[in-house]
Protein backbone atom coordinates (compact mmCIF):
# COMPACT_ATOMS: atom_id res chain seq x y z
CA UNK A 1 0.00 0.00 0.00
CA UNK A 2 2.84 2.40 0.82
CA UNK A 3 4.39 1.67 -2.59
CA UNK A 4 1.11 2.55 -4.29
CA UNK A 5 0.98 5.90 -2.48
CA UNK A 6 4.54 6.66 -3.53
CA UNK A 7 3.61 6.01 -7.16
CA UNK A 8 0.52 8.23 -6.87
CA UNK A 9 2.56 11.07 -5.39
CA UNK A 10 5.26 10.77 -8.06
CA UNK A 11 2.67 10.78 -10.86
CA UNK A 12 1.06 13.86 -9.31
CA UNK A 13 4.44 15.63 -9.17
CA UNK A 14 5.24 14.73 -12.77
CA UNK A 15 1.88 15.93 -14.11
CA UNK A 16 2.13 19.30 -12.38
CA UNK A 17 5.74 19.75 -13.44
CA UNK A 18 4.75 18.93 -17.02
CA UNK A 19 1.92 21.45 -16.77
CA UNK A 20 4.54 24.05 -15.93
CA UNK A 21 6.64 23.02 -18.93
CA UNK A 22 3.60 23.40 -21.18
CA UNK A 23 2.91 26.89 -19.84
CA UNK A 24 6.56 27.81 -20.28
CA UNK A 25 6.51 26.71 -23.92
CA UNK A 26 3.07 28.15 -24.72
CA UNK A 27 4.34 30.79 -27.15
CA UNK A 28 6.70 28.52 -29.06
CA UNK A 29 6.27 26.94 -32.45
CA UNK A 30 4.46 23.57 -32.40
CA UNK A 31 7.60 21.68 -33.44
CA UNK A 32 9.53 23.09 -30.48
CA UNK A 33 6.67 22.32 -28.08
CA UNK A 34 6.62 18.71 -29.28
CA UNK A 35 10.41 18.48 -28.97
CA UNK A 36 10.30 19.80 -25.39
CA UNK A 37 7.52 17.35 -24.52
CA UNK A 38 9.45 14.40 -25.93
CA UNK A 39 12.67 15.41 -24.16
CA UNK A 40 10.80 15.91 -20.86
CA UNK A 41 9.22 12.46 -20.87
CA UNK A 42 12.29 10.68 -22.21
CA UNK A 43 14.49 12.10 -19.43
CA UNK A 44 11.79 11.31 -16.88
CA UNK A 45 11.47 7.70 -18.01
CA UNK A 46 15.26 7.31 -18.21
CA UNK A 47 15.69 8.67 -14.67
CA UNK A 48 13.15 6.33 -13.10
CA UNK A 49 14.23 3.35 -15.21
CA UNK A 50 17.89 3.88 -14.36
CA UNK A 51 17.16 4.22 -10.67
CA UNK A 52 14.97 1.11 -10.61
CA UNK A 53 17.57 -0.89 -12.55
CA UNK A 54 20.39 0.00 -10.15
CA UNK A 55 18.13 -0.57 -7.13
CA UNK A 56 17.03 -3.98 -8.44
CA UNK A 57 20.60 -4.96 -9.25
CA UNK A 58 21.81 -3.93 -5.81
CA UNK A 59 19.14 -6.03 -4.15
CA UNK A 60 19.74 -9.12 -6.27
CA UNK A 61 23.52 -8.98 -6.67
CA UNK A 62 24.47 -6.79 -3.73
CA UNK A 63 26.49 -3.59 -3.66
CA UNK A 64 30.19 -4.27 -3.29
CA UNK A 65 33.10 -2.03 -4.10
CA UNK A 66 33.67 1.68 -4.42
CA UNK A 67 32.42 1.82 -8.01
CA UNK A 68 29.18 0.05 -7.11
CA UNK A 69 28.53 2.48 -4.28
CA UNK A 70 29.36 5.39 -6.55
CA UNK A 71 26.76 4.27 -9.09
CA UNK A 72 24.18 3.61 -6.40
CA UNK A 73 24.72 6.94 -4.68
CA UNK A 74 24.69 8.77 -8.00
CA UNK A 75 21.41 7.12 -8.99
CA UNK A 76 19.87 8.24 -5.71
CA UNK A 77 21.30 11.73 -6.15
CA UNK A 78 19.99 12.17 -9.70
CA UNK A 79 16.56 10.82 -8.77
CA UNK A 80 16.30 13.15 -5.77
CA UNK A 81 17.50 16.08 -7.86
CA UNK A 82 14.88 15.52 -10.56
CA UNK A 83 12.02 14.77 -8.17
CA UNK A 84 12.63 17.69 -5.80
CA UNK A 85 13.16 20.18 -8.63
CA UNK A 86 9.90 19.08 -10.24
CA UNK A 87 8.15 19.14 -6.88
CA UNK A 88 9.14 22.76 -6.32
CA UNK A 89 8.35 23.81 -9.88
CA UNK A 90 4.99 22.03 -9.94
CA UNK A 91 4.01 23.33 -6.49
CA UNK A 92 3.64 26.85 -7.85
CA UNK A 93 1.15 25.60 -10.45
CA UNK A 94 -0.72 23.77 -7.73
CA UNK A 95 -0.91 27.05 -5.78
CA UNK A 96 -2.22 28.76 -8.90
CA UNK A 97 -4.92 26.10 -9.32
CA UNK A 98 -5.93 26.50 -5.69
CA UNK A 99 -6.20 30.26 -6.18
CA UNK A 100 -8.29 29.71 -9.30
CA UNK A 101 -10.52 27.28 -7.44
CA UNK A 102 -11.10 29.72 -4.60
CA UNK A 103 -11.81 32.49 -7.09
CA UNK A 104 -14.26 30.25 -8.97
CA UNK A 105 -16.13 29.32 -5.80
CA UNK A 106 -16.22 32.94 -4.67
CA UNK A 107 -17.66 33.98 -8.01
CA UNK A 108 -20.33 31.30 -7.85
CA UNK A 109 -21.30 32.00 -4.27
CA UNK A 110 -21.36 35.76 -4.65
CA UNK A 111 -23.03 35.65 -8.07
CA UNK A 112 -20.42 38.14 -9.30
CA UNK A 113 -19.72 38.24 -13.03
CA UNK A 114 -16.45 36.66 -14.09
CA UNK A 115 -13.73 39.05 -15.09
CA UNK A 116 -13.11 39.36 -18.81
CA UNK A 117 -9.48 40.36 -18.39
CA UNK A 118 -6.44 38.16 -18.83
CA UNK A 119 -5.37 38.40 -15.19
CA UNK A 120 -5.58 34.61 -14.85
CA UNK A 121 -3.02 34.11 -17.59
CA UNK A 122 -0.81 36.78 -16.10
CA UNK A 123 -0.95 35.01 -12.76
CA UNK A 124 -0.12 31.67 -14.38
CA UNK A 125 2.91 33.21 -16.03
CA UNK A 126 3.97 34.78 -12.75
CA UNK A 127 3.74 31.51 -10.84
CA UNK A 128 5.53 29.71 -13.67
CA UNK A 129 8.46 32.16 -13.64
CA UNK A 130 8.64 32.15 -9.86
CA UNK A 131 8.54 28.36 -9.74
CA UNK A 132 11.20 28.13 -12.42
CA UNK A 133 13.50 30.45 -10.49
CA UNK A 134 13.05 28.62 -7.19
CA UNK A 135 13.54 25.24 -8.85
CA UNK A 136 16.70 26.43 -10.62
CA UNK A 137 18.12 27.79 -7.36
CA UNK A 138 17.38 24.50 -5.62
CA UNK A 139 18.99 22.51 -8.45
CA UNK A 140 22.13 24.61 -8.09
CA UNK A 141 22.14 24.03 -4.34
CA UNK A 142 21.76 20.28 -4.79
CA UNK A 143 24.55 20.11 -7.35
CA UNK A 144 26.86 22.12 -5.11
CA UNK A 145 26.04 19.81 -2.20
CA UNK A 146 26.90 16.78 -4.33
CA UNK A 147 30.14 18.28 -5.62
CA UNK A 148 31.52 20.33 -2.72
CA UNK A 149 29.09 20.34 0.20
CA UNK A 150 29.93 16.81 1.29
CA UNK A 151 33.48 17.94 2.06
CA UNK A 152 32.66 21.24 3.84
CA UNK A 153 33.53 19.88 7.27
CA UNK A 154 32.40 21.98 10.21
CA UNK A 155 33.19 21.89 13.91
CA UNK A 156 30.23 22.07 16.29
CA UNK A 157 31.27 23.09 19.81
CA UNK A 158 29.50 22.46 23.09
CA UNK A 159 30.52 23.13 26.69
CA UNK A 160 28.67 21.00 29.23
CA UNK A 161 28.77 21.49 33.01
CA UNK A 162 28.18 18.69 35.52
CA UNK A 163 28.12 18.92 39.29
CA UNK A 164 29.35 15.31 39.60
CA UNK A 165 32.24 15.54 37.13
CA UNK A 166 35.45 14.54 38.94
CA UNK A 167 37.72 17.56 39.42
CA UNK A 168 40.59 15.89 37.55
CA UNK A 169 38.47 15.84 34.39
CA UNK A 170 37.45 19.49 34.50
CA UNK A 171 38.20 20.85 31.02
CA UNK A 172 38.27 17.43 29.34
CA UNK A 173 38.12 17.86 25.54
CA UNK A 174 36.19 15.23 23.59
CA UNK A 175 36.13 15.11 19.81
CA UNK A 176 33.28 13.02 18.48
CA UNK A 177 33.13 11.71 14.92
CA UNK A 178 30.42 9.47 13.53
CA UNK A 179 29.13 7.76 10.40
CA UNK A 180 32.17 7.90 8.13
CA UNK A 181 30.71 5.44 5.58
CA UNK A 182 34.11 5.11 3.97
CA UNK A 183 32.80 2.99 1.09
CA UNK A 184 30.96 6.01 -0.30
CA UNK A 185 34.14 7.99 -0.93
CA UNK A 186 35.31 7.35 -4.47
CA UNK A 187 39.04 7.70 -3.87
CA UNK A 188 38.53 11.16 -2.38
CA UNK A 189 41.51 10.74 -0.07
CA UNK A 190 42.76 14.32 -0.11
CA UNK A 191 39.30 15.86 0.38
CA UNK A 192 38.59 13.56 3.32
CA UNK A 193 42.05 14.13 4.75
CA UNK A 194 41.09 17.77 5.25
CA UNK A 195 38.45 16.52 7.66
CA UNK A 196 40.97 14.32 9.47
CA UNK A 197 43.36 17.26 9.72
CA UNK A 198 40.56 19.37 11.21
CA UNK A 199 40.02 16.68 13.85
CA UNK A 200 43.70 16.79 14.75
CA UNK A 201 43.66 20.57 15.02
CA UNK A 202 41.21 20.43 17.94
CA UNK A 203 43.73 19.21 20.53
CA UNK A 204 41.52 16.37 21.75
CA UNK A 205 42.04 14.53 24.99
CA UNK A 206 39.93 11.73 23.57
CA UNK A 207 38.47 10.94 20.16
CA UNK A 208 35.24 8.95 20.22
CA UNK A 209 33.89 7.37 17.03
CA UNK A 210 30.22 6.44 17.29
CA UNK A 211 29.70 3.88 14.53
CA UNK A 212 29.17 3.17 10.83
CA UNK A 213 32.76 3.09 9.68
CA UNK A 214 31.63 1.37 6.46
CA UNK A 215 28.48 0.88 4.42
CA UNK A 216 28.54 -2.92 4.50
CA UNK A 217 31.94 -4.52 3.91
CA UNK A 218 35.18 -4.41 5.86
CA UNK A 219 37.29 -3.95 2.72
CA UNK A 220 35.79 -0.48 2.28
CA UNK A 221 37.97 0.59 5.19
CA UNK A 222 41.20 -1.11 4.10
CA UNK A 223 42.60 1.84 2.07
CA UNK A 224 41.91 4.19 4.97
CA UNK A 225 43.71 2.42 7.80
CA UNK A 226 46.86 4.56 7.79
CA UNK A 227 44.85 7.79 7.52
CA UNK A 228 42.58 6.73 10.38
CA UNK A 229 45.67 5.82 12.35
CA UNK A 230 46.87 9.39 11.83
CA UNK A 231 43.94 10.77 13.86
CA UNK A 232 45.44 11.74 17.20
CA UNK A 233 44.22 12.22 20.77
CA UNK A 234 46.19 12.95 23.90
CA UNK A 235 44.86 10.04 25.97
CA UNK A 236 43.19 7.65 23.54
CA UNK A 237 40.75 6.84 20.76
CA UNK A 238 37.65 4.72 21.34
CA UNK A 239 34.99 3.45 18.97
CA UNK A 240 31.75 1.49 18.71
CA UNK A 241 29.80 -0.19 15.90
CA UNK A 242 26.84 1.16 13.96
CA UNK A 243 24.02 -0.63 12.18
CA UNK A 244 25.90 -0.68 8.85
CA UNK A 245 29.04 -2.26 10.33
CA UNK A 246 27.51 -5.71 10.85
CA UNK A 247 26.97 -6.45 7.14
CA UNK A 248 23.29 -7.26 7.67
CA UNK A 249 22.12 -5.32 4.62
CA UNK A 250 24.48 -6.97 2.15
CA UNK A 251 25.33 -10.37 3.66
CA UNK A 252 22.32 -11.27 5.73
CA UNK A 253 21.87 -14.46 3.69
CA UNK A 254 25.56 -15.38 3.72
CA UNK A 255 26.57 -15.89 7.36
CA UNK A 256 30.11 -17.07 6.55
CA UNK A 257 30.98 -14.02 4.45
CA UNK A 258 29.27 -11.79 6.99
CA UNK A 259 31.30 -13.23 9.87
CA UNK A 260 34.57 -12.91 7.95
CA UNK A 261 33.86 -9.29 7.04
CA UNK A 262 32.76 -8.44 10.56
CA UNK A 263 35.80 -10.02 12.18
CA UNK A 264 38.10 -8.16 9.82
CA UNK A 265 36.34 -4.87 10.55
CA UNK A 266 36.90 -5.30 14.29
CA UNK A 267 40.60 -5.82 13.54
CA UNK A 268 40.72 -2.67 11.42
CA UNK A 269 39.51 -0.58 14.36
CA UNK A 270 42.51 -1.78 16.33
CA UNK A 271 44.95 -1.31 13.46
CA UNK A 272 43.71 2.27 13.11
CA UNK A 273 44.47 2.91 16.79
CA UNK A 274 40.91 2.75 18.14
CA UNK A 275 39.87 0.67 21.13
CA UNK A 276 36.61 -0.90 19.95
CA UNK A 277 34.09 -1.24 22.77
CA UNK A 278 31.54 -4.02 22.36
CA UNK A 279 29.03 -3.99 25.20
CA UNK A 280 31.80 -3.15 27.63
CA UNK A 281 33.31 -0.29 29.54
CA UNK A 282 36.70 1.08 30.40
CA UNK A 283 37.57 3.06 33.50
CA UNK A 284 39.55 6.18 32.67
CA UNK A 285 41.69 7.38 35.58
CA UNK A 286 43.37 10.68 36.20
CA UNK A 287 44.96 11.96 39.42
CA UNK A 288 43.29 9.25 41.47
CA UNK A 289 39.82 10.00 40.08
CA UNK A 290 37.88 8.15 37.41
CA UNK A 291 35.06 8.18 34.91
CA UNK A 292 33.43 5.22 33.18
CA UNK A 293 33.36 5.15 29.39
CA UNK A 294 30.64 2.82 28.14
CA UNK A 295 30.59 1.42 24.62
CA UNK A 296 27.37 -0.30 23.58
CA UNK A 297 26.82 -2.20 20.36
CA UNK A 298 24.11 -1.00 18.03
CA UNK A 299 20.60 -0.83 19.47
CA UNK A 300 17.87 1.08 17.69
CA UNK A 301 14.12 1.10 17.27
CA UNK A 302 13.42 -0.65 13.97
CA UNK A 303 16.96 -2.03 13.63
CA UNK A 304 18.89 -5.08 14.77
CA UNK A 305 19.49 -4.75 18.48
CA UNK A 306 22.91 -6.10 19.31
CA UNK A 307 23.39 -3.74 22.21
CA UNK A 308 23.18 -4.92 25.80
CA UNK A 309 23.29 -1.97 28.17
CA UNK A 310 23.19 -4.10 31.32
CA UNK A 311 26.27 -5.99 30.14
CA UNK A 312 27.92 -2.69 29.16
CA UNK A 313 27.43 -1.38 32.70
CA UNK A 314 28.85 -4.44 34.45
CA UNK A 315 31.65 -3.53 36.83
CA UNK A 316 30.76 0.16 37.06
CA UNK A 317 29.60 1.80 40.27
CA UNK A 318 26.43 3.80 40.75
CA UNK A 319 28.38 6.92 41.67
CA UNK A 320 30.67 6.78 38.62
CA UNK A 321 30.43 9.64 36.15
CA UNK A 322 29.45 7.84 32.95
CA UNK A 323 29.74 8.63 29.26
CA UNK A 324 27.92 6.28 26.88
CA UNK A 325 28.78 5.75 23.23
CA UNK A 326 25.69 4.38 21.46
CA UNK A 327 25.15 4.74 17.73
CA UNK A 328 21.37 5.10 17.51
CA UNK A 329 19.77 7.95 19.51
CA UNK A 330 16.55 5.97 20.07
CA UNK A 331 18.60 3.85 22.48
CA UNK A 332 18.85 6.89 24.76
CA UNK A 333 15.11 7.52 24.84
CA UNK A 334 14.23 3.85 25.32
CA UNK A 335 16.93 2.56 27.67
CA UNK A 336 18.83 5.48 29.21
CA UNK A 337 16.63 8.51 29.85
CA UNK A 338 15.33 8.42 33.43
CA UNK A 339 16.41 4.76 33.67
CA UNK A 340 20.20 4.91 34.09
CA UNK A 341 22.45 7.47 35.79
CA UNK A 342 24.41 8.13 32.59
CA UNK A 343 25.36 11.78 32.37
CA UNK A 344 26.27 12.04 28.68
CA UNK A 345 25.38 9.90 25.69
CA UNK A 346 27.02 10.40 22.29
CA UNK A 347 25.20 9.11 19.21
CA UNK A 348 25.06 9.53 15.43
CA UNK A 349 23.09 7.50 12.89
CA UNK A 350 20.64 10.11 11.53
CA UNK A 351 23.09 12.14 9.38
CA UNK A 352 20.57 14.96 9.77
CA UNK A 353 19.26 13.36 6.55
CA UNK A 354 22.29 15.13 4.93
CA UNK A 355 19.77 17.83 4.14
CA UNK A 356 18.05 20.54 6.12
CA UNK A 357 18.04 24.09 7.37
CA UNK A 358 19.54 25.23 10.67
CA UNK A 359 19.48 28.89 11.67
CA UNK A 360 19.78 28.84 15.47
CA UNK A 361 19.77 32.64 15.67
CA UNK A 362 16.20 32.52 14.31
CA UNK A 363 15.17 29.37 16.15
CA UNK A 364 15.05 27.38 12.90
CA UNK A 365 16.12 23.73 12.99
CA UNK A 366 14.61 21.40 10.41
CA UNK A 367 15.55 18.26 8.56
CA UNK A 368 13.34 15.70 6.82
CA UNK A 369 14.73 13.14 9.25
CA UNK A 370 12.74 14.87 12.01
CA UNK A 371 9.70 13.07 10.58
CA UNK A 372 11.33 9.81 11.70
CA UNK A 373 13.36 10.84 14.75
CA UNK A 374 12.25 13.12 17.57
CA UNK A 375 15.91 13.80 18.36
CA UNK A 376 18.10 13.89 15.29
CA UNK A 377 20.97 16.40 15.58
CA UNK A 378 22.81 18.44 18.17
CA UNK A 379 22.35 18.64 21.93
CA UNK A 380 19.30 17.45 23.86
CA UNK A 381 19.03 17.85 27.62
CA UNK A 382 16.41 16.45 29.96
CA UNK A 383 17.01 16.91 33.66
CA UNK A 384 20.67 16.17 34.28
CA UNK A 385 21.07 13.86 31.31
CA UNK A 386 22.51 14.97 27.99
CA UNK A 387 22.35 13.42 24.52
CA UNK A 388 24.48 14.71 21.69
CA UNK A 389 23.76 13.50 18.16
CA UNK A 390 26.54 14.02 15.63
CA UNK A 391 25.19 14.73 12.13
CA UNK A 392 27.77 12.49 10.49
CA UNK A 393 31.13 12.81 8.78
CA UNK A 394 30.36 10.87 5.59
CA UNK A 395 27.32 10.11 3.47
CA UNK A 396 25.31 7.25 2.03
CA UNK A 397 22.45 7.22 -0.46
CA UNK A 398 22.29 10.84 -1.50
CA UNK A 399 25.92 11.64 -2.46
CA UNK A 400 26.02 15.10 -0.95
CA UNK A 401 25.15 17.51 1.81
CA UNK A 402 22.63 20.35 1.50
CA UNK A 403 22.32 22.67 4.48
CA UNK A 404 23.62 19.89 6.72
CA UNK A 405 27.40 20.00 6.56
CA UNK A 406 29.48 17.00 7.65
CA UNK A 407 30.22 17.39 11.33
CA UNK A 408 33.09 17.07 13.76
CA UNK A 409 31.98 17.70 17.34
CA UNK A 410 34.10 19.24 20.09
CA UNK A 411 32.66 18.85 23.58
CA UNK A 412 34.38 20.34 26.60
CA UNK A 413 33.36 19.04 30.02
CA UNK A 414 33.30 21.44 32.96
CA UNK A 415 32.78 20.90 36.64
CA UNK A 416 29.80 22.95 37.79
Amino acid sequence: MRGLWIIVVLVFIELYAFKGVRVMSAGMEPVWRRTITIVYWLTTIATYAGFMFILFRSRTEGVHGVKAYTWMNMAVGVALLFITVKLLFGSFHLINDIVNGIKFLWTKLSASPASGTHEGMTRVQFFNQLGLGVAAAWAGTMLYGMYKGKFNYRVMKETLAFDNLPKAFDGMRIVQVSDMHLGSFNGDFEDVQKGFDLINSLDADYVFFTGDLVNNFSDEAEPWIERLKGITARYGKYSILGNHDYGDYAMGNNPIAKAQSFNRLTQIHGEAGFRLLRNENVIIERDGEQIALLGCENWGVGFHQYGDLDKTLQGTKAEDFKILLSHDPTHWQEKVLNKQNIALTLSGHTHGAQMGLELPQFGIKFSPVSLRYKRWGGLYTEGKQHLYINRGFGYIGFPGRVGMAPEITLIELKRA
